[in-house]
């Protein structure tokens, strides 16, 4: 771009002032329906142990099968929904060894599943939200589990919901778990930057991509097996809500932030065996040490006057598993009550992977009522939700609740 000419600063002066009152008069966007499903499959956690050894033809394993009923029993996980069950694996028992190579068996299970989980869910969002579905401007889709067919998942909604066929879809497929965070962020700036513009976002996951058999040396694997289940959640987006649309927490301001040097930290690999996680230990911990930084990079961005008490806040923290919200908790100072959400959500159904952070939200905000806290995030104005993914990849959101 060359020099500025004589008149060109008076210009673009009053061009960012347009910028400027279009933004403000467009509003700040806020969910303003939510909606969740999980398939009607539940194993209780104390159970599958039992199950995954006697799917798995490891029985006579018996060192290790003690070993995964205690790293079952510290999850505090006290069920979780699958698609998992005697049926499916009987019909496709390749799928109970240790990496066999499964892909195309799974995708075929997973390309309709995802599309139908993400429906039910979608479907109680625009229930809630009340009106007509064609009336969604944009379609957000996010799913690690599934997504690689083309057409993907986003183009079934539109015809499983009824959806304008001229619905603008984006699709982040097999990004993790901080994808409920992300969209959030992603709708946040189409619904203010586009007139009008309604946006459902949806996210769903199934553990059919990764369920596999017993292997002696991988205890990857054996936590993997312990902590995800499947569901699905969504969410309606909008600015300038009328027409009977209730805010159920205003979208403030929202970041992206890479931890250095932690690319193979969590790592996700999609390959002839089906998907295959790999993680260190330290994840907690890496997360623990820099989300204060996180946090106070996202805050300086917001341009609002928000507490220094990090207690004054609701908090929507992913439950990527007991370590991560014990060490959140340490990390910020929070009291146990702060990270309750999470922590329900995660002993009812795991970890849902990018699905996880609305359940928090609609967790929270039922919970608010159902107390007469006096807003949706447990009586408090403003909070946080926060999304922790491979990368490592933290997602900020900062919220406003609204009043009850």
């Amino acid at each position: 771009m060359g020099r500025l000419q004589a008149g060109d600063e008076e210009d673009v002066r009053c061009y960012r002032q347009q910028v400027v009152r279009k933004a403000a008069a467009a509003g700040t966007a806020a969910i303003l329906a939510i909606g969740t499903a999980n398939p009607s499959n539940v194993v209780e956690q104390r159970d599958f142990p039992d199950f995954y050894f006697r799917v798995t033809n490891s029985d006579h394993k018996l060192a290790l099968k003690d070993k995964f009923r205690r790293i079952c029993e510290k999850s505090t996980i006290k069920k979780r929904h699958l698609y998992i069950d005697e049926a499916l694996l009987a019909a496709n028992p390749e799928m109970t060894t240790y990496m066999a190579p499964t892909l195309d068996k799974r995708q075929a299970i997973v390309s309709q599943k995802v599309p139908e989980l993400a429906a039910a869910a979608a479907t109680a969002a625009l229930e809630e939200w009340g009106r007509p579905a064609a009336d969604i401007t944009h379609l957000i889709v996010g799913s690690t589990s599934g997504g690689s067919d083309m057409p993907g998942a986003d183009y079934h909604l539109v015809r499983l919901l009824g959806l304008s066929p001229s619905v603008r879809r984006v699709a982040l497929y097999h990004q993790g778990c901080f994808v409920g965070a992300a969209a959030l962020r992603l709708a946040k700036d189409l619904a203010e930057n586009n007139a009008g513009a309604r946006v459902l976002a949806v996210c769903a996951e199934t553990n059919v991509m990764y369920f596999r058999g017993v292997d002696d040396a991988h205890f990857d694997n054996l936590v993997c097996q312990a902590l995800f289940g499947d569901g699905a959640s969504a969410v309606v987006v909008g600015a300038d809500p009328g027409g009977g649309e209730r805010p159920l927490f205003e979208l403030v301001h929202a970041t992206q932030t890479l931890i250095p040097e932690t690319g193979g930290a969590i790592q996700g690999l999609l390959r002839e065996v089906g998907l295959t996680f790999g993680l260190i230990s330290e994840v907690p911990s890496l997360i623990a040490k820099n989300i204060e930084a996180g946090l106070r990079e996202m805050l300086a961005g917001a341009g609002v006057d928000v507490t220094d008490d990090r207690n004054a806040l609701f908090w929507a923290v992913h439950p990527g598993g007991r370590a991560i919200l014990d060490k959140v908790e340490g990390a910020v100072g929070l009291k146990p009550e702060k990270t309750r959400a999470s922590r329900k959500v995660l002993a009812d159904y795991g970890n849902m992977g990018s699905a996880c952070a609305w359940f928090v939200l609609d967790e929270m905000r039922r919970w608010s009522a159902g107390e007469a806290c006096g807003t949706t995030g447990e009586g408090c104005e403003w909070g946080v939700l926060l999304g922790f993914g491979p990368g490592l990849t933290m997602d900020t959101v900062l919220l406003r609740s609204a009043h009850i």
